[in-house]
Parts: structure tokens; C-alpha cells; sequence
């Protein structure tokens, strides 16, 4: 495995800059990773070989000019497909939108660009990012690098086993429930959901607009932070972007120091519900950075017991709304019934061919709690309980800097397990969702592997709105004392993925 793949964004555009590595050396060893390895993995949707060697080179051009970049320039990175990009497919993990190439970029996307970054290419993802384990894609499901028989997670599966099997450096990802940080669970990678409005929206493709954040998938919390500041920052062309100015994320990384630092364990999410070994590394996790002069406080938040429940009320009505766009007139996929028809009937073959189950379930559960007469018993009380979520939040960062918790309550599960089961897959976001129905930020990182099956498990810290910088002061300090005692990145113990891995992968796939 070449040793440019290995290292870390922050590391190769250091490397970058000081000439040692080209640009286009390092796009093209990531684009050898890519032919090699994702054929079994299945990260991609769309890989832009062409367009990223060009863009490369265009930077090492402009740096040789004289011209100065930020830290990741030159760096490669990928791009969740639910993010649209003039020139590339966007198809939200949809048949509905196969083949559509928008004719903008997301704002998250220009500016990585504008940073001198080289997207890589589309990373798969659940449809329209309705899912839990990258399984609901319409182009097959995406398999976690430390065991390809296991889920990488999801919506977001693509872009953290993109990033956990080195074919790209980092990736951008969207979290609506738990979709960047349950995949980074699962993957041992680290994922951010910023605080609602920190990152625009725009250019993304909705899911629930009152819920929906990009954020950074990466390797290491420094890596997060560089692309969080980045990607952060206000923007005209979306409403709810936040127009107070962020400080630097990538110096909260640096400064790593818990001394003093209040964290909170929430009781409702530290249950015997949770895997044994995930809830080991979880104690473990929070002990060291206790002996490190943290101070660890038991909070009570009652009401993320009904997190869940609202939000598989308050997401499929959005959704409803959302998705109604696709109606075979204006873009996308169009099915004309046999002989003709109304515009109808039209756009309901449409939808029947171009919708999955998945969205077909959530989008007829929407619309029946939006319906009249079950309004104000559904969709009002859920909305209600997130006004609860709230309340719980802000009771508790009156007694604490920053919550923890388990980010998931399991380690990966193999593909096809919870497919028949929709209840049992909607119940592994239990500990993300309720920071995306009060807005506030959240990290996951690695906190080692779960004994009884040697598979990644993460921990999660939840701040205050407009308080993502505690997050990555928190995160960093607890990554540095781990590596500290493991000697190494997490990551380094996944699996190569050996040529004589893939070959037998890819005849299984057959």
C-alpha cells in the first residue's frame, strides 16, 4: 500500500506544500486505492479520475506560480451524493435522479474547491439518506473495511468506508439523524455534525430541512476540524445559515486540554441496552480523560427517551414535503405508462419504478401524519417532544461543558440482518438523534475495539449550539491520550484488504 494513502489530510498537505508530494502524485496514488480496492468495498458511485488529475495539477500549477493555499490544498477528498456537483452525478443514492448532473455546485463543495481541494468523486449512500446501514441504496449496499460481510453504517456508509479504507483522505457527509457519526461508529473513523447553520445547506439535497447538517468524515478529530473550517461559515443562499463568524476549530484540536472540563453521561443512553463491549470502551474512554482532569457528572435527560419517537414523525413528514419535487416533470427519471396517461398517472409510474420501500415507507408515513385530522395527535405532538429535547439540553449545559454518550449501541451488524426489520435498523440512531432535533453539534470518535467481536465502537460528545470548538478540544485530548496508550491510530489494525482479499470479496459478490 503506498505511504501517501496513509497518511493523514493534515499530514499530506504539510507534505504538499513543502513540495515533497505533489498534488497530482497524491490524487493519483488515491485514485489506485480506488481501482484497487473498491470494487469489494463499493464506496463509490462515481468515480472523476479525469476531472481530479486536472484539478490537481491546476493547483501544483498555481503553487509553483507563487500562489498561497490553506492546509488541505491539493488534498483529495470525497463527496457524499447527496451533495450536488456541476459536472459529476448527483443522485442522492436514487434510480429517480440516475444520471442527472447538476449544473452547480453545493457551497460546501465550491469551497473545498475553492480551498484547493480534489473531489475525488460520488460516495454511496442510503436513498435520499433514509437509512441506517448504506443497505437502502438503489446501487447496492457499501461494505464496512474491517469486515466486508458487515454494514459501514448509514446514510452516510460510503463516505466512512471511502475514508476508513484510505481511498480518500477525508470525505464530506450529511448527518440528519446520526448519518456521519453512526457510519464513523462502525467504521472506527471520526465524523462531525456541526451545529445546525454552521455549514450551508445548500446544494443539498433535502431529506428533512430542519434536521439535515453536513459535516466532516475523516481519520483524525485535526482532520475534522482543518475541513470544518473549511466548509463553516455563513451563506447568502441559505436561510439557515449562521452569520456570526466561527473561531478555529483546528486550534480547539490543538489546544487538547480536559483540565477542568465538566463532561456529562447521560443515563438514558448509558444502558444495559447498549453491547457489552461497547459500553466497556465507553467506561474506559471516559476514566482516562477522568485521570486527566476531567470531571464526570450523571445527567438526567427523560426525554431522549422519546427522541426516537418524534423523529420517525417529524423526518417523514419533511421527507413528504421534500420529495414531492420528483414528480417526472421538471428533472430526473420519467415513466410513461404502457399507451400513455395523465400527468397523474404519469408521475405516479414515476415514482413507483424510481422510489425504493424505504422511501415509499417514510414518504407514506409523512403524509399520512401531516393528514387532517392526525396532525396535531402526530406531527404536533412530536414536535412538542423536540421542544422537551430542547429543554433537556439546556438543563444539562447548565451543569456541564459537553454530554457523552456511546454513539451507537452496537458494532457493525452484517448486511442483510436488520433489512426485514425496520423498527430494530431505526434503533441504532437512538444516541444521535436528539442533537439533531435541538441543533446542537456532535464528534463521534474512535474509543477502540469491542472484545467480543474486534470491531470499531465510538464515543460521542455532544455541545451547545454555536459550541463545536468544545468538541474538538474535548475530542482531541481523548484521541491523543488513546493513541497514546494503543501506540498507534485505530486504523492501523483494520484489515489490508489484500489483493487475496478482493478476489475472493468480489467471487462472493458474483
Amino acid at each position: 500500500m503506498s505511504e501517501i494513502i496513509r497518511l493523514t489530510a493534515a499530514e499530506l498537505g504539510a507534505k504538499i506544500a513543502a513540495g515533497d508530494v505533489s498534488s497530482v502524485e497524491a490524487t493519483r496514488a488515491h485514485l489506485d486505492r480506488i481501482a484497487a480496492v473498491d470494487g469489494a468495498v463499493h464506496a463509490f458511485l462515481h468515480v472523476d479520475a479525469e476531472g481530479a488529475l486536472a484539478a490537481a495539477a491546476d493547483v501544483d500549477r498555481r503553487r509553483a506560480a507563487g500562489e498561497s493555499f490553506g492546509p488541505l490544498a491539493g488534498v483529495p477528498i470525497a463527496v457524499k451524493d447527496v451533495l450536488v456537483t456541476e459536472g459529476m452525478p448527483s443522485t442522492a443514492g436514487s434510480r429517480i435522479l440516475e444520471g442527472w448532473i447538476p449544473p452547480y455546485d453545493a457551497t460546501p463543495v465550491r469551497l473545498v474547491r475553492e480551498a484547493g481541494m480534489i473531489p475525488l468523486g460520488k460516495t454511496n449512500m442510503d436513498e435520499f439518506a433514509m437509512g441506517s446501514s448504506t443497505e437502502h441504496s438503489a446501487y447496492g449496499p457499501t461494505h464496512n473495511p474491517w469486515d466486508l460481510d458487515r454494514i459501514p453504517g448509514g446514510s452516510g456508509g460510503g463516505s466512512a468506508a471511502s475514508v476508513a479504507a484510505f481511498e480518500a483522505p477525508l470525505a464530506l457527509g450529511s448527518d440528519t439523524g446520526g448519518s456521519i457519526r453512526q457510519p464513523a461508529h462502525v467504521t472506527g473513523t471520526v465524523g462531525v455534525k456541526p451545529t445546525y447553520g454552521a455549514v450551508s445547506r445548500y446544494g443539498s439535497i433535502a431529506l428533512a430541512s430542519s434536521l439535515d447538517q453536513i459535516g466532516p468524515v475523516t481519520r483524525t478529530v485535526l482532520d475534522a476540524a482543518l475541513l470544518q473550517d473549511v466548509i463553516a461559515g455563513h451563506d447568502p443562499h441559505d436561510s439557515t445559515s449562521i452569520a456570526e463568524p466561527w473561531p478555529s476549530m483546528a486550534d480547539a484540536v490543538r489546544r487538547a486540554d480536559v483540565a477542568g472540563v465538566r463532561i456529562g453521561v447521560v443515563k438514558q443512553l448509558d444502558s444495559d441496552g447498549v453491547q457489552a463491549g461497547v459500553r466497556s470502551r465507553f467506561h474506559e474512554a471516559l476514566a482516562l480523560l477522568e485521570r486527566n482532569g476531567a470531571e464526570i457528572v450523571e445527567i438526567d435527560a427523560p426525554s431522549f427517551e422519546y427522541a426516537i419517537a418524534a423523529y420517525y414523525l417529524i423526518l417523514p413528514a419533511e421527507a413528504s414535503s421534500n420529495l414531492a419535487k420528483f414528480d417526472s416533470v421538471r428533472f430526473g427519471l420519467r415513466v410513461t405508462p404502457e399507451g400513455g396517461g395523465t400527468v397523474e398517472q404519469v408521475m405516479a409510474a414515476t415514482r413507483e419504478a424510481g422510489f425504493g420501500p424505504e422511501v415509499k415507507r417514510r414518504i407514506i408515513l409523512g403524509t399520512y401524519a401531516l393528514s387532517a385530522g392526525y396532525y396535531d395527535a402526530y406531527y404536533g405532538s412530536a414536535q412538542k417532544v423536540r421542544t422537551l429535547v430542547q429543554r433537556d439540553f439546556d438543563a444539562a449545559f447548565a451543569k456541564v461543558d459537553v454530554l457523552a454518550t456511546p454513539t451507537a449501541p452496537t458494532t457493525a451488524f452484517k448486511l442483510g440482518e436488520k433489512l426485514d426489520d425496520p423498527l430494530s435498523m431505526y434503533l441504532n440512531d437512538v444516541a444521535t438523534i436528539p442533537a439533531n432535533l435541538a441543533g446542537v453539534p456532535g464528534i463521534s470518535l474512535p474509543a477502540g475495539l469491542a472484545p467480543e467481536d474486534g470491531l470499531p465502537v465510538g464515543i460521542q460528545f455532544l455541545a451547545p449550539a454555536r459550541q463545536d470548538a468544545r468538541l474538538y478540544n474535548v475530542g482531541g485530548a481523548l484521541e491523543r491520550l488513546l493513541e497514546a496508550e494503543w501506540g498507534a491510530p485505530l486504523l492501523s489494525r483494520a484489515p489490508d484488504l489484500s489483493s487475496h482479499e478482493m478476489a475472493a470479496a468480489e467471487e462472493g459478490a458474483l
